[in-house]
């Protein structure tokens, strides 16, 4: 159900902005610019998730599609400060700081007040909320909607402009009930156990594997991590309680394995660093499960629908939510859900940007065919 509330006035003057320096121009929509480093906020001289260096960056979350290294400076929310340590190292750069904002504390930069609200996609994320001069734009990251015990639930934020992802950014994608999804993965876990097979469960180690592993029944068996899964693990713990786990490589017993499951993420499968496990039943956890023959292509025996995005009725209720009268749609299904936006009557544009999301270009080119 949408939050009830005026809509706020909005500026809407678009100009043409050239760069200097011979560089191609960028479109400035008066409080960001697309740039060729970014997201780029004039007024308060920083970027927004840049995907190249720059003097000073604002970071919605750690993973590397939106974390650049080599920046001078960083802001980012202060749950997220474990994982941007263990991404940039303890110092992020060669005379680089580090800002960590709680969630809803406002900042002045430049001309602009920036605070971070919750997003909801893993650890730390957030969204950016730009107000200058009466406008109010929101970047929201990443973002999912659904409870997660590893996260702070996402809050939607009012604002003029709303700066969305779409990854999962088509009508197709509708997510199961995430109990029902965690009933199903240990109950394929038991069954695996119950035969003294392993179960390796693939996901992405920052947040996926996470999640997952607070929505395991740790009674099944024990639970083993890949080294990328581990450390990041270490750097949940220091904010949220997770079940124990084991490092792999610190076991030497295969029979160790035989009624375990064990967390690595989608690189490992295939690898040589499967065969330690012997009979084993794998099985990939992620939002283009939901599209046929993508558990096939992928070289696994089951498939579980669980997303750390927001699927389709989710991007359109917090849309239609922020009361925003423009929206940018960048990474994902980014035309069609701007051209459904502006069905709506919301004057909505694609904006193309580097980041990935939770990327499968075999899934995605199934879905396109």
């Amino acid at each position: 159900m949408a939050i009830a509330h005026p809509r706020l006035a909005v500026n809407a003057t678009w100009t043409q902005t050239w760069r200097c320096e011979g560089r191609e121009p960028a479109l400035s929509y008066d409080l960001l610019q697309l740039l060729p480093e970014g997201l780029h906020c004039p007024a308060g001289g920083f970027y927004i998730d840049p995907w190249q260096p720059v003097s000073r960056a604002v970071i919605t979350h750690a993973h590397a599609d939106h974390l650049c290294w080599g920046c001078q400076s960083y802001l980012a929310s202060a749950e997220s400060e474990p994982l941007m340590r263990l991404r940039l190292g303890r110092s992020p750069s060669a005379g680089a700081s580090l800002q960590c904002l709680p969630y809803g504390e406002a900042v002045t930069i430049g001309e602009v007040r920036v605070s971070l609200h919750p997003a909801g996609h893993v650890l730390g994320a957030a969204q950016v909320r730009i107000e200058h001069r009466g406008q109010v734009w929101v970047v929201s990251g990443d973002y999912k909607t659904e409870p997660d015990p590893t996260c702070t639930p996402f809050e939607v934020v009012r604002c003029h402009v709303f700066v969305t992802e779409s990854t999962f950014g088509l009508p197709i994608f509708r997510w199961p009930s995430q109990a029902a999804v965690f009933a199903e993965i240990n109950a394929w876990w038991a069954q695996n156990a119950a035969q003294g097979r392993a179960s390796v469960l693939f996901g992405y180690a920052l947040g996926k594997a996470q999640r997952l592993l607070a929505g395991l029944d740790p009674s099944i068996g024990p639970i083993f991590t890949h080294g990328a899964v581990e450390s990041v693990n270490q750097a949940y713990r220091t904010q949220r309680r997770l079940p124990p786990t084991r490092y792999v490589g610190e076991e030497n017993d295969a029979r160790a394995f035989k009624n375990a499951l064990i967390l690595a993420p989608p690189s490992a499968n295939g690898t040589a660093w499967m065969r330690r496990f012997g009979d084993f039943s794998s099985a990939f956890a992620s939002g283009w499960m939901q599209i046929r023959g993508a558990r096939r292509r992928r070289a696994v025996d089951r498939g579980f629908v669980i997303s750390d995005h927001a699927d389709w009725p989710a991007l359109v209720r917090v849309t239609r939510e922020t009361g925003a009268e423009r929206v940018w749609v960048t990474h994902g299904y980014n035309n069609a859900f701007a051209r459904w936006l502006s069905e709506q009557g919301i004057a909505a544009q694609a904006v193309e940007t580097r980041f990935q999301g939770e990327r499968d270009d075999l899934a995605v080119e199934e879905v396109e065919s």
